[in-house]
């Protein structure tokens, strides 16, 4: 795919993900209020949409390219010699 095709593929995942989640756990917190009565297994489903979504988010995120960015800089701030300060050197 392009790399415009996949950010936006990745995005809508991105999207789709964090609805699903956002759903889960309003189900999760409507199910905990007595009058409403929801069966067990709306409940448990609740649940495993929030993982679902997480996992969808996840995809997303790999997919439009979002996940390197980050965890390049992530390296380069923790792991990477020339971009840590230490109190030995001299630039």
């Amino acid at each position: 795919m392009k790399h415009q095709h996949c950010r936006m593929a990745g995005n809508s995942l991105m999207v789709l993900g964090l609805v699903t989640m956002v759903l889960g756990v309003g189900v999760s917190i409507a199910n905990q209020l007595p009058t409403l009565n929801m069966p067990q297994i709306l409940a448990q489903g609740a649940i495993l949409s929030i993982f679902i979504g997480a996992l969808l988010w996840l995809v997303g995120a790999r997919v439009s390219g979002r996940e390197k960015v980050e965890d390049r800089y992530y390296w380069l701030r923790h792991y990477d010699k020339r971009c840590r300060r230490s109190p030995n050197s001299h630039h």
